[in-house]
């Protein structure tokens, strides 16, 4: 399953454990936050002046490595 930015925080950290790295990268403590179960990608890449394409591409990347 592909990460887009319209998905929601929470559906993305409990399906994909593995991109935490890539929120800690980024000092994002989204995890746990009471704004993960309404917030999408898109909303968080935003509010913390991140390029939401890139964040996107890197969550991808994250997932893809666990794969491998």
């Amino acid at each position: 399953m592909k990460i887009t930015e319209d998905m929601k925080l929470k559906d993305v950290i409990t399906n994909h454990v593995q991109v935490a790295k890539v929120f800690k990268k980024y000092n994002l403590n989204c995890i746990g936050c009471k704004g993960a179960d309404e917030d999408t990608i898109r909303i968080v890449a935003t509010n913390y002046g991140l390029d939401v394409q890139q964040f996107v591409k890197e969550l991808n990347e994250a997932i893809k490595e666990a794969k491998n």
